[in-house]
């Protein structure tokens, strides 16, 4: 359980500048286009979830952000600082964790944390009160001694965040923090961004969970390169190409989901179909009746089951987009 502590985190300046301001930002690889004209704001505070498929442009965007790879053409400000003028500034002002646990598995947790320290130039006592800040900040105390690649997934995922927070960067950037960690880990890394959102901090987070884009402040979708839909969750839910206004979305509750399905899929009107746990959810004409869809589950040997309309999760958004750009 994360403990009580006392802020780390300076108070930022009365500034309403975005923390992030990406305008029409392109990296071409040769003849292949990774990010093509991509625009958004990130305002301090927020957190905001950048989600797309695997080669989408996610990875090329922090990448550029974060002042590793120059853009081709466009502009981006991070902190104010232009990430073409003054990179290096850039990565002063930012702390990074990627999916990959990046830190050094044959050196403890302290350990970690100290070199990490003197990477970012702090030394002495300011090494000593940030040390002491982060380790309090994520709960390491119990596993200091610890040989880092001997953590759990969830331990090492909380000490790059420590070691990505120890100069108090204002923007950290996560490239899929949470993959391979168990859920009880990743509810209470989440809970420690909330925290350190609610301090001021600006998160960009990259993720396939769609349990996580819906906690994020805005989303944007990236699809081959170009940013395809932004807005907080429940906007992106009304997009027409994932709700068309002759369309609407259904949720069925049967005790066999299985069955339910391959009867669904056959009934004229109905757009998709797809399983969640024991419910199967629909896009289907509004011309359909209920009485249709109880007719067709009738004829496959099933009674008694319930249905509402619903607003779409998460996932039906992005896969209802992918579908959408995919169709051309």
């Amino acid at each position: 359980m994360i403990q009580e502590h006392r802020s780390t985190v300076q108070p930022l300046t009365s500034s309403i500048s975005p923390a992030i301001s990406v305008r029409s930002l392109t990296k071409r690889f040769g003849t292949l286009t990774a990010v093509d004209g991509v625009s958004f704001e990130i305002p301090r505070g927020s957190i905001f979830g950048l989600l797309g498929p695997n080669g989408s442009g996610k990875s090329t965007i922090i990448r550029m952000l974060c002042g590793i790879l120059r853009p081709t053409a466009g502009e981006a400000t991070v902190d104010g600082v232009d990430v073409n003028q003054d990179p290096e500034e850039v990565k002063t002002r930012i702390g990074y964790m990627s999916q990959h646990f990046g830190l050094y598995r044959d050196l403890t947790a302290y350990e970690n944390i100290t070199f990490y320290g003197r990477v970012y130039g702090l030394t002495g006592e300011r090494l000593d009160e940030r040390r002491r800040a982060v380790i309090e900040l994520v709960g390491l105390y119990e596993h200091l001694t610890k040989l880092a690649g001997q953590l759990s997934g969830g331990w090492q995922q909380r000490l790059a965040l420590a070691c990505a927070l120890l100069h108090e960067p204002p923007i950290l950037f996560l490239d899929e923090p949470t993959a391979g960690i168990d859920p009880v880990a990743r509810r209470l890394l989440w809970d420690l961004l909330f925290e350190l959102s609610g301090r001021g901090i600006t998160f960009l987070v990259t993720t396939h969970y769609m349990d996580e884009a819906e906690r994020c402040t805005e989303v944007g979708y990236m699809y081959m390169g170009r940013l395809v839909a932004l807005g907080d969750p429940a906007e992106l839910k009304l997009l027409p190409d994932v709700t068309p206004p002759d369309a609407r979305w259904l949720e069925v509750d049967s005790d066999h989901p299985t069955i339910a399905l391959a009867a669904l899929r056959k009934l004229p009107g109905v757009r998709s179909a797809t399983i969640f746990g024991q419910l199967v959810h629909l896009l289907l004409d509004r011309s359909v009746q209920e009485a249709a869809i109880q007719s067709a589950l009738s004829v496959a040997g099933l009674t008694g089951v319930r249905m509402i309309e619903v607003r779409p999760s998460l996932e039906d958004v992005f896969v209802s987009l992918t579908r959408s750009r995919e169709r051309g």
